[in-house]
């Protein structure tokens, strides 16, 4: 059945089917060589989705689509340079602060690429930045996206291990916030020799104008986040309050959205959530195949065979993590490995909010890996450079975030601060 599940995946992932279509495929001939009725697979399907916590990914999704159809791009990369861009490295502190306050309102990585990468890769160019280096820090940042909350990584991971999704929103903020430190000083170390042109110093009165502008966007994230930790609704309720909000702030204060584009905001929304149902329902049938069959347990049982080091089952859980988001998306990883790794790391006794958070910082990393690091592709299409190049100028960044996993896996309080601070933990 090992044989079965993986044997078959992988390869017809190699062949460069879908996901979604091989996982479903892979969990039907499962289901025959397993024995298992194929009425299970719709009903395994329907349960996996029909989660009240998941009800707020098509939300979250709805929301980062309004919101850059709202104009806040340009408003948050004005407000940022505004304010650091006339110092040394100041355009590579946009990018990263710009890409942080974005994945708080989107919660992917490749959105916030594709909705950045025409302002902020021009911008660091004409400054005299490197377009390969440029392109890759913005792909790198917008990773990000998975792990600042509101995070549907995050969802995903909860509706798996029956987590609190309040709690890892909290616990991602910190580690968020040090994987972009350790971008800055990536590619600052990159363009070290760069004749960067200086900016010009904002005046207080033009910071001040940018922040007006910025001011509606930036209070997004507050009024989630607030809401979510002052305890005036859940994270499900949270995502639905910031479709709500979206559309207040993009239709009547910045009137960038007209009856037009909420056609296209809402199918693209629609399309966008239905790629991510879909792939969640065919990989929680093949989850259940493996824990059915008794493959999770065994794969479990080898890990622990290898070494009652708790330093070393945590470089193995990192290492696997780590080969599987060069393939898989974090939905998909999480449903196919936890079960498999969870009984692991409770063994280990691993606080399961941290685990998360490392899990998903694993993944980030896999959104800028080759061969298949999506935001790498995104990246290339909105910077106009080549595969070839943007893989040889990503490894200082691949390092950077291998160190901040490195910190995030072993110093527990990186992640566990905030939690317990808010007594989520």
């Amino acid at each position: 059945m090992i044989l079965i599940l993986f044997g078959v995946f992988f390869l017809m992932v190699f062949l460069n089917i879908p996901i979604a279509v091989s996982l479903g495929l892979t969990a039907m001939i499962g289901l025959s060589a397993g024995g298992f009725p194929f009425s299970m697979f719709p009903n395994v399907m329907y349960a996996s989705i029909g989660k009240f916590a998941l009800l707020a990914i098509p939300f979250f999704v709805l929301a980062g689509s309004i919101m850059e159809y709202a104009g806040i791009s340009q408003r948050l990369v004005n407000f940022a340079r505004t304010c650091v861009g006339h110092r040394k490295s100041g355009m590579l502190a946009v990018t990263v602060i710009v890409c942080c306050f974005f994945a708080a309102i989107s919660g992917s990585g490749p959105a916030t690429v594709a909705a950045l990468g025409t302002i902020l890769i021009p911008a660091m160019v004409h400054q005299g930045y490197d377009r390969g280096t440029s392109t890759a820090l913005l792909s790198a940042s917008g990773a990000i996206g998975i792990i600042i909350p509101p995070s549907i990584a995050f969802v995903v991971y909860a509706s798996c291990t029956d987590t609190s999704v309040g709690a890892l929103f909290s616990a991602g903020i910190i580690p968020g916030i040090l994987v972009g430190v350790s971008y800055l000083i990536a590619a600052m170390f990159a363009s070290k020799n760069v004749d960067v042109q200086m900016l010009p110093k904002a005046t207080a009165a033009e910071r001040w104008k940018a922040f007006k502008e910025a001011f509606w966007a930036l209070l997004m994230p507050v009024i989630i986040l607030g809401g979510i930790y002052g305890g005036i609704f859940t994270p499900t309720e949270a995502a639905g309050v910031s479709v709500i909000y979206g559309l207040f702030v993009g239709v009547f204060i910045y009137r960038e959205i007209h009856a037009k584009e909420l056609v296209k905001i809402f199918v693209d929304a629609a399309v966008s959530s239905a790629t991510i149902m879909f792939i969640i329902a065919c990989a929680a049938v093949y989850a259940w195949i493996m824990t059915t069959s008794g493959v999770a347990a065994d794969l479990s049982s080898a890990i622990l065979s290898v070494s009652e080091n708790k330093i070393i089952i945590l470089i193995i859980i990192n290492v696997i993590f780590l080969i599987a988001g060069c393939f898989l998306d974090a939905n998909s990883a999480f449903y196919i490995l936890l079960p498999i790794i969870t009984p692991v790391l409770a063994s280990l006794g691993v606080d399961m909010v941290h685990a998360g958070v490392f899990l998903t910082v694993n993944m980030a990393i896999g959104l800028i890996t080759p061969p298949v690091g999506i935001n790498l592709y995104v990246g290339c299409k909105a910077g106009e450079v080549s595969v070839a190049e943007i893989c040889r100028k990503i490894v200082p960044f691949l390092i950077a975030g291998i160190v901040s996993l490195l910190l995030i896996t072993y110093v527990e309080p990186i992640s566990m601060f905030l939690p317990r601070l808010f007594g989520q933990a």
